[in-house]
């Protein structure tokens, strides 16, 4: 998640029109048959594919992918907790990962796609927070907004799209270490963590007081406790889910 190299960065010439998808597609396929086909042209023509499908989408369904209910049909159960959506807004929940890529989209108007989904599910799986309040953040400062895909994915994410798979959240603290294990990217956003151990970093709110003065964070004071408890907040959050979908299947985790 953090340099140059890791992501093709084309989607803000895309989501303005500056760039065709099938300039694209055709360099790719050009690429593959002079040099190698590998992970990265397949992912690159993946994801492509999902940017027509929800243009699709949105061409099939029209306002409904606007509405608290999305494409199920049933009234989202998110509250508008402000208090809550600023902390995530601002960068201040107590999760590194989350943190780290809202303090990200907030000074370039950027974030990953990993970061983007992992930072979806904790505000509406573990805040339980309206998902239109997410995405109307993201409309405001996305340098790459494009209306079907991020609708289309804010309704996937919060469970009311067209294949919500019942109650599925990131864990973050898994996608932590996977995607972050020398902690660089969180590190990089989040200064007052630069100090702590990789196998620490992500998981602050463990330190201890003798760690906190050797590492130079004050839990509370320069970084704040957890907002939130991961899987108690989860598990709450899918009861209410639950109840106001019924016959949604049991949350997997990824």
């Amino acid at each position: 998640m953090l340099g140059a190299d890791y992501s093709s960065k084309f989607s803000a010439w895309l989501a303005l029109g500056c760039l065709s998808p099938r300039m694209v597609y055709e360099q790719i396929q050009a690429y593959e048959e002079k040099r190698v086909r590998n992970d990265s042209t397949y992912w690159l023509v993946f994801e492509l594919l999902w940017r027509d499908y929800f243009r699709f989408i949105c061409a099939k369904h029209g306002n409904q992918v606007f509405r608290p209910e999305g494409l199920q049909g049933v009234r989202s159960p998110g509250n508008k907790n402000w208090q809550r959506f600023e902390l995530w807004q601002q960068g201040i929940t107590g999760f590194p990962l989350v943190d780290a890529n809202m303090r990200e989209l907030a000074a370039t108007g950027f974030m990953s796609n990993r970061g983007r989904q992992n930072v979806a599910s904790f505000l509406t799986k573990n805040l339980g927070i309206d998902w239109r309040m997410g995405a109307e953040w993201f409309e405001s400062v996305l340098i790459d907004y494009d209306v079907c895909s991020n609708y289309g994915n804010w309704n996937y994410t919060a469970g009311v799209g067209n294949d919500a798979r019942g109650f599925r959240f990131f864990n973050i603290l898994k996608q932590s270490k996977d995607y972050d294990p020398d902690g660089d990217y969180v590190k990089h956003w989040l200064p007052e963590l630069a100090n702590i151990p990789a196998g620490k970093v992500h998981e602050p709110w463990k330190l201890i007081s003798v760690e906190q003065r050797r590492f130079e964070v004050r839990l509370g004071v320069d970084y704040p406790n957890p907002v939130v408890d991961l899987f108690k907040s989860a598990e709450e959050n899918e009861r209410i889910y639950n109840a106001a979908f019924s016959g949604s299947k049991p949350k997997k985790k990824r």
